[in-house]
């Protein structure tokens, strides 16, 4: 199975949290096929944003969501 990552972000209630704003303006900047695209785009995104504390973009392990079984506790992927 492919390693997907989805990248995303939006305006964050507090820094310190993950707690959206509003889901509906939410940024999709895509789904990546490994860890590095994403973490590429991921930085592209949150440069681009970096003067606006409020602004949060994230990576997701979809595959990890996806096949929860296959994550074995003390491994990364």
């Amino acid at each position: 199975m492919s390693k997907l990552h989805l990248v995303f972000g939006g305006r964050v209630a507090d820094p310190r949290t993950l707690e959206f704003e509003d889901l509906s303006s939410i940024d999709i900047v895509g789904v990546f096929p490994d860890y590095a695209s994403a973490e590429k785009a991921w930085r592209a995104s949150a440069q681009r944003t970096v003067d606006d504390a409020e602004m949060k973009y994230v990576v997701v392990h979809l595959h990890r969501l996806l096949e929860p079984d296959l994550l074995k506790p003390g491994t990364a992927g």
